[in-house]
This record gives C-alpha cells, sequence and structure tokens, in this order.
C-alpha cells in the first residue's frame, strides 16, 4: 500500500518482484494454484526509483529480538551488494514483531553479518544492529513510511 501511495504522488516508482514458479495443481472451480513449486531463486522482493535513484530491498520479519541470517540467502545478497555497486539503493527493511518496531538495514551491514557468518560467527543479526535513525515510522497515512529512512540513508552516503 505505500508504494502505491508513493507512486500516486510521484515520490517514488517501487514495484512487487514476483517469484517465478510452474503449477503443478489447479482447483479450475476456484481459477486457484493448489500446488506450486519455485522455479528459480528469485532476487529481491522490490525494486525501483526514488528520487532518481534505483532501488532494491527485501523485506523481512522477525519475533526474536535477532534477524537470522538463514532468512537471507546468499544469491540476495551477493544481489543487493552488486545493485548497491551500480550506484544504486539497496537494503533490508526489518519489521521487529516483538518490539513492534520497523527499520532499514543497509547493505553494508547485511554484508558485515553475512561474511562474519560464513567464517564461523554467530548467524544473525542482533537487535542493537538496527539503528535508531532507520527506524521506519507508520505516518502520514503511509502504513511503511520508509522514505524518510532512505533519505537518512543517502545522507550518509553522501
Amino acid at each position: 500500500m505505500t508504494n502505491d501511495i508513493y507512486f500516486e504522488k510521484g515520490l517514488a516508482v517501487v514495484q512487487k518482484v514476483p517469484t517465478p514458479i510452474t503449477p503443478m495443481k489447479m482447483d479450475k472451480e476456484k481459477k486457484v494454484i493448489t500446488l506450486a513449486y519455485f522455479e528459480k531463486k528469485s532476487t529481491v522482493d522490490y525494486i525501483g526509483a526514488v528520487q532518481g535513484i534505483p532501488m532494491c530491498f527485501d523485506a523481512k520479519e522477525t519475533r526474536q529480538g535477532r534477524l537470522p541470517l538463514q532468512n537471507i540467502h546468499e544469491h540476495q545478497v551477493k544481489f543487493m551488494k552488486k545493485f548497491d555497486e551500480q550506484g544504486g539503493l539497496a537494503f533490508l527493511l526489518v519489521r521487529c514483531n516483538d518490539e513492534d518496531e520497523c527499520f532499514l538495514l543497509p547493505v553494508e551491514v547485511l554484508e558485515s553479518y553475512w561474511l562474519k557468518a560464513q567464517q564461523g560467527g554467530r548467524r544473525s543479526i542482533p537487535y542493537c544492529a538496527f539503528e535508531e535513525k532507520y527506524s521506519v515510522k507508520n505516518k502520514d497515512g503511509y502504513p511503511v513510511h520508509y522514505l524518510e529512512a532512505v533519505n537518512e540513508y543517502l545522507a550518509q552516503k553522501g
């Protein structure tokens, strides 16, 4: 819903990336897929542009006081890192249900924890890694008003 509002107000153009599936069984009467499998690995959940800057992000949620890295796939980290290297913005939007908060997590922070985990370090991103300056609030009629956090991220990247 937030992306629809951003689009209508001319603030950003962001679309959900469909996950490619192959249907196996259909309920022809209801016209719904009842069994399917994923064709290939998807990249991220959302892709678009804001303020003329390409942007991609994945949405995650946790109830554990930390974000388990098993919820993030290697191909997603690689895609976001390459996207960042090409001058785009790449990040996670993480909903911490146990704290009733949402944060933007920059790809640099994600990659740091990811690499440490690959070397035998902790296998999750602790709640303390989510910075207040990247807090995402529900306000001004936006269910998840993440552009303020994006603007802060842009300012930090310089």
